[in-house]
């Protein structure tokens, strides 16, 4: 998880990104962060986040993103 907050704070410094279920539906979290963010995952944990993974409800929380990221590993 601390993985995941260190890179969340790369794209958008100074942001509080716990305790939200809703980071992408709000608006904090837009599309081109969320590219940006597929893309530093894929770097970071070596894996591959399909395009169809790409939606809302798997960028919306940091639990959401970390299941995943546990979904793509275990792949």
């Amino acid at each position: 998880m601390e993985q995941l907050i260190g890179i969340l704070e790369e794209i958008k410094p100074g942001f509080v990104f716990t305790g939200r279920d809703d980071l992408v539906d709000s608006g904090d979290l837009d599309s081109f962060d969320v590219i940006s963010l597929v893309s530093e995952l894929n770097n970071a944990f070596d894996i591959d986040i399909p395009v169809e993974a790409i939606v809302p409800e798997n960028f919306n929380s940091l639990e959401a993103m970390m299941a995943l990221i546990k979904a793509q590993l275990e792949d």
